[in-house]
């Protein structure tokens, strides 16, 4: 047993361990959800966003895949809101259900072929409910593991969240790699790419089941029987701690900026260097997999030196090696040093996620902690997720295979300047 952070309640390492694996396999199922559709995108461009170039379908693809970050705010807001409000428990819950939803009605969409450009409009209110699910989850998932997490322990219990948001790429990139070997390749692009959205039906249930079973935050149940509550939480963060609410956004930036280049981007970029898309999948998938390894290991590091060490560790690194990494990637035609660039990368990136999301969690105070994450986060995370877009259109524009990596180089700058008089917090409570 230990005692809650900032409250007088006890806790079973039994109920923190239970948070962690909870909050950890959600955020995997919701980013196996939210990333199929960016290992299918040279599949489904054509599909829905038919043209006579190529391009113009892969990059309207791409572009729906971005857009889904725009309404990621608006996502974070409702279910924050809700979090900070009702309790934890049930924003998670509730995120899970839409993405899931929204996942199987991709899978079950006609194409632009078959209704011509209702299927266009009806993809894209799929992603963007799947946006709205992203926004709320990841912070909600922070939240809650923190707030669980033994003192002293929060980047190692919440490195799940990392783990699990990372190993979704993988996932996806297996099952989209397992249905290119197991359907016929001239039937992958008739219905072959409707299995792995389809697929998150199944999963959704499972991790629905878990998540029922948590028990809630003991800091809410504090600031519920102390009707410590805010009405607004959102304007409570923007108006009591708009610095934090900075640094989170400076955070997503970076980690979202850099480290999408390794989970999605390059998949897209090795097909169009005339790597196979099976070769590619598989090779992303075991690589992801085997970086998310090291990511206890990084929040035990960041635990014990404390966060901005790691992270601008993180940022440095990615500053240095970018222009190397595409040098590699245009000149080998092995998938072997494909995957050794491919570890790399994720390798970092977790340097850059891991310690990000207890930092985030000790910048805020327990009744806009939701709320403040989620606004902060998904404020950031439109520059950074739309990588793959900028970095396609970079090299679509200037036709440099080499653009790139002033984007990745931008991205990591954002990062250092956000540690710029960074407090040290890893080894205090939890504000209350």
């Amino acid at each position: 047993m230990t005692t809650a952070q900032g409250t007088g309640k006890t806790i079973s390492s039994k109920s923190a361990r239970r948070a962690s694996l909870a909050g950890g396999v959600g955020t995997l199922i919701e980013y196996y959800d939210f990333s199929v559709y960016g290992f299918l995108a040279l599949t489904i461009g054509p599909l829905f966003f038919p043209s006579d170039n190529p391009t113009i379908s892969t990059l309207s693809a791409l572009a729906v895949f971005a857009s889904s970050y725009v309404i990621r705010p608006l996502g974070g807001w409702i279910f924050s809101r809700v979090g900070d409000r009702h309790g934890r428990r049930r924003a998670l819950v509730a995120t899970i259900v839409l993405m899931g939803v929204a996942s199987g009605v991709i899978g079950l969409l006609p194409t632009y072929a078959q209704i011509g450009v209702g299927a266009t409009i009806a993809i894209i209110a799929a992603r963007l409910a799947q946006g709205l699910a992203a926004g709320g989850e990841i912070g909600g998932a922070a939240t809650y593991i923190s707030e669980l997490a033994p003192p002293g322990k929060r980047g190692y219990y919440g490195s799940t969240i990392s783990i699990g948001s990372t190993l979704g790429f993988a996932v996806a990139a297996a099952v989209v790699g397992l249905v290119r070997i197991l359907v016929p390749a001239d039937q992958v692009a008739v219905w072959g790419w409707r299995i792995p959205f389809l697929l998150s039906l199944l999963l959704t249930v499972v991790c629905l089941w878990a998540r029922l079973r948590l028990e809630e935050s003991p800091q809410f149940q504090e600031l519920k029987e102390k009707a410590a509550i805010v009405r607004s939480p959102l304007l409570a963060a923007l108006r009591s701690h708009p610095l934090a609410v900075a640094r989170v956004a400076g955070l997503a930036v970076a980690f979202n900026g850099t480290g999408y280049f390794g989970v999605a981007y390059f998949a897209i970029f090795l097909q169009q260097e005339g790597f196979s898309a099976t070769g590619v999948a598989w090779t992303a998938a075991l690589c992801i997999a085997l970086a998310t390894l090291t990511y206890p290991w990084t929040g035990r590091l960041t635990d014990r030196y404390g966060r901005r060490p790691v992270l601008l560790a993180s940022y440095i690194a990615y500053a240095a090696i970018g222009f190397p990494v595409f040098a590699v990637l245009i000149a080998t035609d092995d998938l072997w040093v494909v995957g050794i660039v491919y570890f790399v990368c994720l390798f970092f990136t977790g340097w850059a996620q891991v310690p990000a999301w207890p930092l985030a969690t000790e910048l805020f105070p327990a009744n806009v902690r939701y709320s403040g994450i989620a606004i902060g986060y998904n404020l950031g995370v439109i520059i950074g997720g739309v990588t793959p877009l900028v970095a396609a259109a970079l090299v679509a524009g200037t036709g440099s295979r080499m653009s790139p990596v002033y984007w990745m180089i931008a991205m990591a700058v954002v990062g250092m300047v956000t540690m710029v008089r960074l407090p040290r917090t890893a080894s205090k409570p939890l504000p209350v």
